[in-house]
């Protein structure tokens, strides 16, 4: 039975014991890790969010607090009074910071009891994520969630000292908004007052944010939840936390100098140095050198183009398929690495059926391997190949003696990304990250729009309200696709943590956009009209970035998944498995809404 607080007031955290408390008596509250009887004397493991501190019950010092620890199972919510005490130097426990001490109980009330719980609370577990989401209050009490939810504080205040001291204005925007869609689903609210009508959820406070610009705020951010109905994956979640900064009279650069040093106060959390500026690259070269627009810089690997090379090797096939169109993007695997033959067949095998590029199967992007030994090389001779045009092709692709050339073959843009992948995927197997490394990049020049083949036209690569390269603006009306826009991601390790644009604020500008996007006048002033009657009222130039907190704190934590630095995430397929949301409603609140469900 549960006893009673009653008068008793916490004096210490568990964790917080050390040799200098020893002779002071203390009151502990927490939960039973664990309980040993060892020959009439009783040791709980009491822990709360500080940490663990071990009690001793001794029936010599006191029988009823022996007693009630008799009765003490795994997770009973306890209040202990008792004596901080210097351990013998043959209990120390030099891996717990309160190893040296122990309390000596003279009181121990049982506040509360509990159920065995489903899975050990500790961090090396083998349990389904499923159950641990399932019963989430347990799992939040595991040591490592607990450390990961304390540096997703840290964290989030860290931003918010450094917003504040930049001379931000903390300001909130709605959540019951305007559905304008342009991009991935709303999630969306039927209004009870207004039959047929319906608010959204915000993807984003991109227009107010704006709005607050030509309100003349000049410096704004907050730390908003958003909301996104779409295909979720480990970095993705359909509600989610960003910081959304906006800034007047802005440049690329003044991103870059409001932001870095943010990230530098960051990773300085965990011990971390990082130099500014922060290395820069044009999407262009991101693509043809890594085969992503965020490449991971903690190792090297580069992809070389060797399309004149594989074209003129002497080998069939490779050459019709490069007078199609297609190219040759090479990588090249070190030597040290000690990659086999029969690793390398795996690879291609790999490749080839999707495993490790997922939309592999059935392109013509079977992979080309060569090894930089004059063995290889003579082998490749007597099947007809040219030894000037192979050692040529190594050395432009940089391989040293015993390195081993991988080639993909396909049309620019997939062979570019399915290297890419390949590129990740060989330098984890190879262990060529530094995985202590914290390596950031930001992403230039990306297009402003690309061509949407189901919908047959242009759509904005970032957003509708991302100013054009100036340089570009004459492409609009001839060649659009290669219309570079003002955006900027920064990238942490592989990870986009971050993306922004310097904005339009000229309304002719944001017309001629919307007529690129095929959004007809009508369309705009129905689903922008009161954005676009203030871009006429005194705009000024603006940008701004938002930074997704979830991902900062995941990368910073060393989790491979946002859902372990949230404290009560969704799975997969968007559902909370603890609260059994989403879920029906009555009938009645269905009518209030005037909305008909269709149930499958």
């Amino acid at each position: 039975m549960a006893e009673s607080l009653g008068d008793l007031t916490r004096t210490h955290y568990c964790g917080e014991l050390r040799p200098e408390h020893v002779g002071e008596t203390v009151t502990l509250m927490g939960w039973a890790a664990t309980r040993r009887d060892l020959g009439g004397v009783i040791f709980i493991d009491l822990r709360d969010r500080e940490g663990l501190c071990q009690v001793v019950a001794r029936p010599e010092v006191s029988q009823v607090a022996h007693d009630a620890a008799d009765d003490v199972r795994t997770e009973y919510v306890l209040a202990v009074v008792g004596e901080v005490a210097k351990r013998s130097e043959d209990t120390v426990n030099p891996n717990l910071p309160t190893g040296q001490v122990e309390v000596e109980v003279k009181e121990i009330r049982v506040l509360n009891e509990a159920r065995t719980p489903v899975f050990p609370i500790e961090d090396d577990i083998d349990t389904s994520e499923e159950v641990r989401l399932k019963y989430r209050y347990l799992d939040l009490r595991r040591p490592k969630m607990l450390e990961n939810m304390r540096l997703r504080h840290k964290v989030t205040m860290e931003i918010r000292r450094h917003m504040d001291e930049q001379g931000f204005l903390d300001v909130e925007t709605p959540i019951l908004a305007k559905s304008t869609p342009e991009g991935a689903r709303d999630y969306l609210v039927p209004s009870r007052v207004h039959h047929g009508s319906f608010y959204a959820l915000p993807q984003s406070p991109q227009l107010f944010k704006q709005l607050l610009m030509i309100a003349g705020f000049d410096r704004y951010y907050q730390i908003p939840r958003c909301f996104r109905d779409e295909d979720l994956r480990a970095d993705r979640q359909p509600e989610f936390t960003q910081v959304d900064v906006e800034v007047s009279f802005a440049r690329e650069e003044t991103i870059y100098d409001l932001m870095e040093p943010l990230f530098q106060r960051l990773v300085k959390l965990l011990g971390v140095e990082v130099p500014r500026p922060f290395p820069r690259m044009e999407y262009s070269e991101a693509m043809e050198r890594y085969g992503s627009d965020k490449p991971d810089l903690r190792f090297e690997m580069p992809i070389t183009d060797v399309s004149d090379e594989l074209a003129t090797l002497g080998l069939l096939t490779f050459p019709d398929l490069i007078k199609e169109g297609a190219r040759a993007r090479a990588i090249v695997l070190p030597a040290s690495g000690g990659v086999s033959g029969m690793r390398l067949r795996k690879i291609n095998e790999e490749v080839w059926l999707g495993r490790i590029v997922p939309d592999a199967r059935g392109s013509k992007r079977n992979l080309f391997t060569l090894k930089a030994t004059d063995e290889a090389i003579a082998n490749l001779v007597k099947k007809g190949a040219s030894e000037e045009v192979a050692r040529r092709m190594l050395e432009k692709a940089s391989a040293g003696k015993g390195d081993v050339l991988l080639v993909g073959v396909d049309q620019p843009e997939p062979v570019s990304m399915a290297m890419g992948i390949l590129r990740l995927a060989m330098g984890r197997e190879l262990k060529l990250v530094d995985e202590k490394a914290y390596r950031f990049l930001w992403v230039t020049g990306f297009p402003l729009v690309e061509f949407d083949k189901n919908e047959k036209r242009w759509v904005s690569v970032h957003h509708p309200f991302t100013e054009p390269a100036p340089e570009d603006l004459p492409l609009l009306d001839t060649d659009p696709g290669r219309a570079r826009a003002r955006a900027y991601d920064l990238v942490l390790n592989g990870t986009e943590v971050g993306g922004g644009s310097i904005r339009i604020h000229d309304s002719a500008l944001q017309a001629r956009i919307f007529k690129l996007l095929s959004i007809t006048d009508e369309e705009a002033r129905n689903r922008f009209g009161f954005f676009l009657d203030a871009l006429q009222s005194g705009t000024p130039p603006h940008g701004g970035i938002a930074l997704g907190l979830d991902r900062i704190v995941s990368l910073l934590a060393g989790e491979d998944s946002i859902r372990d630095v949230i404290a009560f995430p969704k799975t997969a397929s968007a559902t909370d498995l603890m609260t059994e949301a989403p879920s029906t409603v009555s009938d009645a609140q269905l009518r209030d809404l005037g909305v008909i469900a269709v149930r499958k």
